[in-house]
């Protein structure tokens, strides 16, 4: 098997003030042929300082780097420049926590106990714009109300806008169900739950389950395409 050419590697930065769980993994990181490990750091400044210096494609930190009170290391990296990719590596996540930070811009949640070759697998598909949520975490979410993740500007909710179907197809997509599985559940055809998700995709934009994850928990779910119903 081909070896990954230093250009052709992915390019990381690891930001956790947690200096023993820090060293264990830029040791994994540095080990995996597909990884190039840029830096690590224990605070912002420092992760900054190495953003600016050299190219990043993903920065992987815990939930208080990344959203912090209001000024998490998300919204400054960008306020700089960065045009990457986040991953947050977390001990725990609640529904709350991970709907705000996929808001902010993290491209997944991906919990510590885990075991590493997932989180090889979360880093490739983030690196290559896919959504990273371990099964836990959706279920998180998928047993809050669709209406309290599909918020729109103003106040009003894009939740209004979808079908009792839609909105029941939706839940069983948040919680990572296959569409026979979701039609199972629902009493419907695996054809009429493809209906549905091919009519929550018009809605959000977007061609993959992973995206419309992340336009439901952003709020931009029944707002693209709105114009044309």
């Amino acid at each position: 098997m081909n070896q990954p050419t230093q250009e052709n590697r992915i390019r990381l930065v690891l930001l956790d003030d947690q200096a023993l769980f820090r060293a264990s993994l830029a040791r994994l990181l540095a080990s995996e042929p597909g990884f190039e490990l840029v830096g690590e750091c224990g605070n912002s400044a420092e992760a900054l300082e190495i953003l600016s210096a050299s190219p990043v494609d993903v920065v992987l930190l815990d939930f208080d780097h990344a959203t912090g009170n209001g000024d998490g290391f998300m919204s400054v990296a960008r306020g700089h420049g960065y045009q990457g990719r986040f991953l947050i590596v977390a001990s725990a996540a609640d529904a709350r926590s991970s709907a705000i930070a996929i808001k902010l811009g993290a491209s997944g949640i991906f919990l510590k106990s885990e075991p590493p070759d997932r989180l090889v697998q979360a880093i490739t598909l983030v690196a290559n714009g896919a959504v990273w949520l371990d099964p836990g975490t959706i279920r998180l979410l998928a047993d809050q109300s669709v209406e309290r993740f599909l918020q729109l500007d103003g106040g009003q909710r894009s939740a209004s806008r979808l079908t009792d179907r839609e909105q029941k197809v939706l839940l069983g997509i948040l919680a990572g169900l296959s569409n026979r599985k979701i039609g199972e559940n629902l009493g419907l055809t695996e054809g009429s739950v493809k209906t549905s998700v091919q009519q929550l995709f018009y809605r959000s934009g977007v061609r993959t389950r992973s995206r419309l994850v992340r336009a439901a928990l952003e709020g931009s779910l029944g707002t693209a395409n709105s114009a044309a119903r």
